[in-house]
């Protein structure tokens, strides 16, 4: 069984988080700027067996998609014209940014890791991949 690997997708960086191998818990893996993130994603694939990846899916309070998509959908796309064979699924991600910073406090961080916005993109993307998780239980 291969791992699931979620992607917070921002404009500058992407949160990457991934399961254990039992698929019990997500892990923060990395923040990567957005220029590199094929070629992260092709040496991770060809390291690593992955079954799924989870896409960050922004939606505004109303359940309209975010301003956000205008990035994320051209990033999809890319994904599925690189990698056909791997099965892609967006997932609501809103307030995982709210959630990290929460965390971050809770957890004792200092202000000035608080401000580290590449960790913050890491903790969202788990946040997302705990999430997913958690929705997949039965």
């Amino acid at each position: 069984m291969g791992r699931l690997l979620a992607i917070d997708y921002g404009q500058k960086r992407v949160g990457i988080a991934v399961t254990d191998v039992l698929r019990i818990t997500a892990n923060g893996l990395t923040t990567v700027p957005v220029a590199q993130i094929f070629d992260f994603l092709t040496n991770y694939f060809l390291n690593e067996p992955v079954d799924k990846v989870i896409v960050g899916l922004p939606r505004q309070m109303n359940n309209q998609p975010s301003e956000s998509m205008r990035y994320i959908t051209p990033f999809v796309n890319g994904f599925k014209k690189r990698f056909p064979s791997m099965e892609i699924e967006m997932y609501d991600e809103r307030f995982t940014s709210v959630l990290a910073h929460k965390a971050m406090l809770d957890g004792g961080l200092k202000k000035k890791a608080r401000q580290d916005k590449a960790l913050v993109d890491q903790i969202s993307a788990t946040i997302l991949l705990q999430s997913y998780l958690e929705s997949r239980q039965f």
